[in-house]
Parts: C-alpha cells; structure tokens; sequence
C-alpha cells in the first residue's frame, strides 16, 4: 500500500501563512497528501524547511511504499567511500527524518516502525564510519596484522547500542548512546597497546563524523559516557578491562542499562560474546527485589537534579523525567525485568512495550496495569516526537507557554486544546500513581503490643548477622511491624516468634530477603506460617532463603507438572549453566526450590503425605537422570567414552519405591556393560573395571559434594553386591551371576524396588529382565520367610523405636510393613515396586487375607502421615513438646486425630495389629 491509502490522521497547521506557503509547491500530490503537508509545516519550522530541502525527494517517496524509499536510502550509503560518508550521512539524516516524521504524523507507521526507522540509520551511520575509518587505518599500516578483509568485522571494534537506541526506540531527536570496545584476543599482546590507539583514533573521528554541525546539517549527537568509568578511561577501551570493571565495581543503574544493550557496529558477532560474558552481571540468578529501592533512589536523584518534584504541572513539564513520564514506565519495566529476569530469560526484552508485555504474561505485572502503561508510554512518546519535531531540539520539555502547548495539541490533530490538555494531565497523573507505588516505600504500620519478654527478643535482632549493614537495617525497620502483626495473629505468638527469632538470627544476610518481603507481602504469611508450624523448615530456610524466588516464579502453588516437565526443566537449566561446576550449582539450586515447594505444599495441606512422597521421589529421580549425562560428559572428556553400552543407574529402597520424604537419602547401584571391551578410547584410557568404578565416584561426588549450594544428596551404596566390600559399580553379568549365586535373601528383598533412575534405554530393559528373572528364581526358596523373621529379630534388636511417636522402625511400623510387601513381590515373583502395590500381591497371591491386606494399606498410609509429617517438621526424633502448637496442629490434621491422647491410641492399636498380621504370615510360611 502506498503512503497515502495508509493515512489515518493528520495535524493541524498552527501557522495556517506557512502551511499554505510550503502545501504550493506540492500541487501535484494528492489532497489527503497535500494536507499532510501543510499541517506539518504549519506547525514545525524545522520539518517545513527539510520539505523545502528534500521536496524532491520527499514527493517521490510520498507516491510510492514508504518502506520501499526507506531501504533505497539505506542501500545508497552502502556504496559511499570515505570522503563522501559525512555529508551524505547527513542528508539521508534529513531524508529519514522528514519521511519518518510525516509516517509519524499521518498514522502511516506506528510509534515502533518510526522509532525503529530512527534506529536503522543510527545503526548505519555507526557502522559504515566504523569500517570505513578502520580500513583507513589497516591501509596506513596502524593495525597490527590486520588486513584489508579485517576492515568488514572493524578488526574487532563494537559499538554497543544503549538506551533507547539499543531497543530500537531512538526518538525524533535523540542522541546515541554508545559503548565502544574493541576484541583484544585478535591481536597479539605485544600489539594490543598501539590497536587500542587506533580504535580510540577511530571512535573519536566516528563520533566527529556524526555529531559535527557543517552545511549539510548533523548526523546523530553522539554520547559516549555511559562506558566503564567514563571519566578516567579512554573513548574505546578492550573487552577484557570493561569485564573486569563490571565484575568489581558494576552498579545496579549500569545493569539496568546492559538490559536494552546490544551490538549494532563493527564486529557484531564479539559484541555477543561480550554481552554473554555479562549475562551474570545484568542477570542475577536470585530475585532482585533490592533493585527496587535503587531504582527508587536513582528517581529521587533524577528528580532532586532536574528539579522536578512538586504537583505536576503541564506547562514546561518533562515528558521523560517528570512525574509521571517516560522514565517512570520505562524504570518500572526494567527493574521488574532485572528483579525476575535472572531466573527468567523469557523476560530479557529490551523493548519497554515488549517487556510489559512478557512481565504480564509471566504474572509479574497485572495484565491491565500492563496494557495501560503501554497505552500511556505509547501517548508520552508521540508527545515527545512532537515536541522535538518542531525545532529539532533535543528536549523532553513541554511548552512554557499557552501558545507552545496549543502548537503540539494541534500537531496531536487536536483542535481542542483545553480537553487534551486535561487527558494528558490525567495520564500523567495516572502514571504516577501506577508506578509509584511500586517503587516508594510504604508508610510504616505500628507494631502490636509487645511483652517485655518479647521486646526483649526483637530488640536482640539488630545484634543479628541479617541486620548488619545499614541498608538492611533500613529496610527491615519498614517491614518489622508487618512481620510481628502478622505473628501475633498465628495461634501461639510467643512460639511463633521464638521460631522467627532462630530463622533471622540464622540468616547470614538480610538486604535481599527484606526487600523480598517489602515487595511481596503475602510471602511475610508463608514465613510465619513455616515458623509457627514447622520450625525443622524454617531452620533450612534461613540457611537457603534463595528458595522464596520460587514462591514468586507464578507456577509455585499449581498442581505438580510431574517428572517428565520437571527432568526436561533441570535439562533446560544445565543446558544453559556452562562449565560443571556451575551445572552441579544449578543441580543443587533446583532441586532445594523444588523440594520447599512440596514442603510449603505439604505444609498446607494442598497435597497429602503420600503425594508428596511421590513429588520427593521425582524430584530426586530427576535430578539423578538429568545429572549423570553431565557426570559422563565431563568424565569422558579425560578419559573417553563409556566403553560398551555404558551404564544406568538403579535406585534402590525409598527412591526405587517412588516414597522419599523431605530428609531422605538415596540408595543407588550402577550395573554397566562394556561388552568385552577391556580399555576407554581417551587422552588417559582405563580399564573397564576402574573406568566405571571411578565414574561412579564421580556421580556420587557430583550428588554429595558440599558446595555454595550446598549438597544435593546423601547416597547410600551399601545395597549393591557384596555390599561395602564390593566394586561401585557392577558388570551386567556379574550382578547376575551375583544375584543368582551368592546373594542373601535381603538383596533378593531390596531388588524387588529396584528403579532405573538413569542411564541408556536397552541397557535398563536388559537388567529389569535381569531382576524379573532373579525375583522368579528365588522367590519360592523355603528360606525366604525364615530369612525374613531372623532380619526382623536383628533390626529390632539393633535399634529400638526412637520415642513414643517412632512410625518407622519397630515392630509393626512402616519398616515392618515394607519388608512384609517385598516378600509378597519376592515369593510372588512380580514386578511391582510401590508399597501399596507390593501389599496387593498378598491377598492375591494367598499370603493373607483380603482383610489383612486392607488393614496393612491403612496402616501404612497411617504411618507414613506420621513419619512423613515429623520430617517436614524436624531433623531430630518426633518429639510433640518440642515441636510446639502449630506442629502438633499440623499432624493431627495429617493423621485425622482430635487430640494427642487419640493419636497416640491409634498408633499404639495400629502397630500391635500390623505386628500381629506379619507375625501371622511369617508362622503361615515356617508351617507350610
């Protein structure tokens, strides 16, 4: 479609002599066209004189596709050598600006094709003075070992794009903000000192280029300043300096600028490389929420410097800076992106509209307060445009005058003045009131009434490592009063706040986590919640607080996605870690996020005991899987691939039934087959023994090793043959061999939970049929059932029931239970690992009867809501007097008791009926 069948509106000529004047030298368009024209001179000096300049020009591409004019303009510079470029940079200045100013005018382009006209020549303009200086200097020999091709990448130099040029969202007048580096591992170190003079020659001589004033006009102004330390480092300065000024010295106003960053001249492919380098420094991989009161602090010093605070009025008002202005919408988006967007790339945008839109998508930003400050920015910004059209000034400034505000509300096409005047102080003020109330602090509510006791344990917090610096001291004295009214509301303040007062004073610091509670104060609830119930939850909270940014990923309380999203997530994840090290951090970091979910879930009975016994184990299966490959890649990089068909990896008892809770270790077994080859292919080859031996050890190092994280599991791996004098790992045909031979009746029980959690496909079938047939062999050998009764008389003998509330260990306790249905699956010979499964094969195979199995299923969901419930609450044995009120609350609701005194009947009648069910079964078995 051609320019003019596009036209939408048009503005009206507030100096109706000139319009008229400059409209008779375009007789020949067409009238919709020629009032365009004369609208837009009648109200900009400066676009009526570009109309007298590029008539010509500017009729042509009128009567054609505007896009179409635009690239011929941008094509033409390519062909320009280096004495030519700057005068014919500024006239395709003049001649992007005049058709991009009209598209603007006339509703032809939307606010981001004008701006991203804006934006392409800026990009063209940099990049054609980058390579044609460049080649300049590699034709005066002042490159060190470039050559002529070297001239097409500028030998290394980058201009970075910042600010509104870097989202492609330049204004009608803007400057360009740009960071100049250049690749110093393109040149030898001996050589590095003289290119980087030559880069400096080279950006000051760009910047001259574009920002000089001569007949022809102007290119761009060109900022440089926003480069490391601008006021003592050169115009151009290497990769490796500005990486290390960021890593030491970089300030949260500088990553909020890297969030609209990108390469946009020269050597386009080492300024992404540079920018990946950065990603850590922009991208925290912890929610952010202290950038919430730097970005506050950074407005109040806009403000305190422009002189801007006050009532808004329109007159002279800043569009950018000002109450409600461009820079409000645009600090609201960007600090919300570096708050979420460490732990979420969707949310790296660096357009403002596109960033609200992906921060409502996520959750981040309600979707109407989204699309009404989009609304706003994209009215701000046409503001703006016109503002700066009629002078071509670079200003933000609304008119100080009636008549100067009459000229932009006529260049908007609006005839009456006084209306738009009151829509726009409206939005303003709409726009103050949405964004400000995210980033100013709240007023500080009262504190309940404390006694001296508790006085006293809230006075001793500022002694606390949390409250160390100022900073936290300040924020944490805003949210204090919030944390201890909503204390006083749990069902027994004095030990809810005893269990707060052991979370804070073991939190080693505070500013990030306060800032969190600030910004969110629903998670305050979740606190009190975990310390007035579970104070074995809130003691792993405060040493890993990092976890409450799952809370505040949007998908924290939806229904569990199940093992295949979680492995491909912690896939995704590793995937983008880089080196191992930071794989096996992120491993770590995952799985505890995941882990406080199904505690919190848990916790407040949105899932029960045996679900979560479920979600542990896939958790736990997950990260086993997803971590071996990592384990093997890193391995084989010394030592070569895997011989054979490689290994998988069983997971045996709890993690082989799929019923972990929140404290359990996992019992592992790896079984390998190298198929007859004796030595790994590698820069350091093993024998096939000791290469598997050692990339066992490598996978238990990966899972125990106590790192920053922490450690992901325990691992047990006394179930594999021969127990602790045996090889970690295990040939295929000798765990057969072994299994057929030389195993004792508790490995034949422990086999029927056998799991392979990892590892390749055709090699699990084969040890599942390996395990199947074992189960089949052994299980109708008389001494299955003896074995069992003497194993039972040894555990309890080794170990008593700890305390009164022991569900697991003892007769007629969860242990008791399990051993009973692996003996089912044993002498029944059938696959079934779970539990319940498992106690199903009794009846069915005749071992019991329908009742009993009934009675042992409700036991055992009985007594794993106990056990399960005790470990969400403590590390330490079940004890009800120290768990306090909101624990004992927490499971009599689990175990569906009224009282302490019911729980403990049932459990007492529980255990004396499954005691007496299994010792039935085990007489059935000696008599038969």
């Amino acid at each position: 479609m051609n320019f003019a069948s596009r036209l939408t509106r048009s503005p009206i000529a507030f100096d109706a002599d000139r319009g008229a004047d400059i409209v008779r030298d375009f007789d020949d368009l067409a009238p919709e066209l020629r009032a365009l024209i004369e609208g837009t001179a009648g109200c900009s000096p400066f676009l009526s004189g570009l109309l007298t300049r590029e008539a010509e020009w500017i009729r042509a591409a009128l009567q054609s596709v505007p896009e179409t004019a635009l690239e011929a303009e941008f094509s033409r510079l390519q062909t320009l050598d280096l004495d030519a470029l700057p005068d014919q940079l500024r006239v395709a200045k003049r001649r992007v600006a005049l058709l991009a100013a009209l598209a603007d005018l006339g509703g032809v382009w939307p606010l981001e094709q004008v701006t991203g006209a804006l934006t392409r020549l800026g990009d063209v303009a940099v990049d054609l003075a980058f390579k044609r200086l460049v080649a300049e200097e590699i034709r005066r020999n002042k490159l060190p070992g470039a050559t002529p091709d070297d001239a097409e990448t500028a030998a290394g130099l980058v201009a970075l794009a910042m600010g509104k040029m870097g989202a492609g969202e330049l204004n009608y007048s803007s400057d360009i903000d740009l960071i100049v580096l250049f690749d110093e591992t393109r040149f030898d170190p001996d050589d590095r000192m003289e290119a980087r003079t030559a880069f400096i020659r080279v950006t000051r001589k760009m910047a001259a280029m574009l920002s000089d004033l001569t007949a022809e006009g102007y290119v761009f102004r060109t900022d440089l300043r926003l480069r490391p330390d601008a006021s003592v480092t050169p115009v151009c300065i290497s990769m490796a300096s500005a990486e290390l000024y960021y890593e030491a010295e970089g300030r949260t106003w500088e990553r909020a600028a890297y969030i609209k960053a990108r390469p946009c001249a020269g050597d386009l492919a080492a300024g992404d490389r540079f920018l990946e380098t950065l990603r850590p420094f922009v991208w925290r991989k912890h929610l952010d929420f202290a950038a919430i009161q730097d970005a506050h602090d950074m407005r109040l010093r806009i403000r305190e410097h422009k002189g801007l605070h006050g009532p808004i009025s329109l007159p002279g008002h800043n569009m950018k800076l000002g109450q409600g202005g461009i820079r409000e919408i645009e600090f609201f988006t960007q600090t919300r992106q570096l708050i979420a967007g460490g732990r979420d790339p969707d949310l790296r945008d660096r357009t403002t509209v596109g960033g609200l839109a992906k921060l409502a998508l996520k959750g981040w930003v309600d979707k109407d307060v989204a699309r009404e400050l989009t609304d706003h920015y994209r009215e701000h910004r046409d503001i703006e445009h016109r503002i700066q059209m009629v002078n071509d000034a670079q200003t933000h400034l609304l008119p100080n005058t009636d008549e100067g505000i009459a000229r932009i509300a006529a260049m908007m096409g609006e005839s009456d003045v006084a209306a738009w005047r009151g829509r726009l102080r409206e939005r303003l003020e709409r726009v103050e009131d949405l964004t400000g109330a995210f980033f100013a602090p709240g007023e500080t509510a009262e504190r309940p009434d404390l006694s001296d006791t508790a006085q006293a344990t809230v006075d001793g917090w500022r002694s606390y490592p949390a409250l160390r610096s100022e900073r936290a001291q300040t924020i944490f004295r805003r949210v204090e009063p919030e944390i201890l009214g909503r204390l006083h509301r749990a069902s027994n303040f004095d030990e809810a706040l005893l269990n707060f007062d052991a979370f804070l004073k073991r939190l080693p610091a505070g500013v990030q986590l306060f800032s969190l509670f600030e910004a969110n104060p629903t998670l305050i609830d979740l606190i009190v919640d975990i310390c007035a119930t579970a104070p074995g939850l809130s003691a792993y909270l405060s040493r890993n607080a990092g976890v409450l940014d799952a809370v505040l990923g949007g998908s924290f309380f939806e229904p569990w996605p199940g093992k295949d999203v979680l492995a491909a997530g912690l896939r995704k994840a590793l995937e983008a870690a880089g080196d191992y090290e930071k794989k096996l951090e992120t491993a770590r970091r995952w799985a505890k996020e995941f882990k406080f979910r199904v505690g919190v879930h848990h916790l407040r009975g949105l899932i029960d005991a045996s679900e979560a016994a479920k979600n542990y184990a896939d958790i736990a299966g997950a990260a086993v899987a997803e971590l071996w490959p990592v384990v093997v890649e890193e391995f084989a990089a010394k030592h070569g691939a895997p011989p054979g068909r490689g290994a998988v990896v069983l997971g045996m008892g709890s993690l082989g039934a799929e019923r972990l809770n929140a404290a359990s270790d996992l019992d592992l077994i790896v079984i390998y087959d190298a198929q007859g080859i004796e030595t790994s292919e590698g820069r350091r080859p093993l024998a096939t023994r000791p290469y598997y031996a050692r990339l066992t050890q490598a996978l238990i190092t990966a899972l125990t090793a106590q790192m920053p994280e922490g450690r992901l599991y325990e691992v047990d791996m006394r179930l594999r043959p021969s127990g602790r004098q045996g090889p970690v790992a295990t040939s295929l045909e000798s765990f057969r061999n072994y299994q057929m031979e030389e195993a004792w009746t508790w490995e034949h029980l422990a086999l029927t939970r056998a799991r392979a959690v990892a590892g390749a496909p055709d090699l699990a079938a084969d040890v599942e049929v390996v395990r199947l047939d074992v189960l089949r062999a052994k299980g109708a050998a008389a001494q299955v059932m003896p074995d069992l009764a003497d194993m039972r008389a040894r555990i309890f003998a080794a170990k008593a029931p700890d305390g009164a509330w022991e569900a697991k260990i003892g007769p007629g306790r969860l242990q008791d239970i399990e051993l009973l249905a692996q003996s089912f699956a044993l002498r029944a010979g059938e696959p079934p690992r779970r539990v319940e499964a498992q106690l199903r094969l009794g009846p069915k195979a005749g071992f019991i009867t329908k009742d009993e199995g009934e009675r042992l299923a409700s036991a055992y969901r009985f007594l794993w809501r106990l056990q399960a419930g005790g470990r969400l609450l403590t590390e330490k044995p079940l004890d009800m007097d120290a768990i306090g009120e909101g624990g004992r609350s927490f499971l009599l609701r689990e175990a569906d008791a009224p009282d302490l005194d019911a729980l403990a009947a049932r459990l007492a009648a529980v255990t004396q009926d499954v005691a007496e069910i299994v010792d039935r079964a085990l007489e059935a078995r000696d008599g038969a």
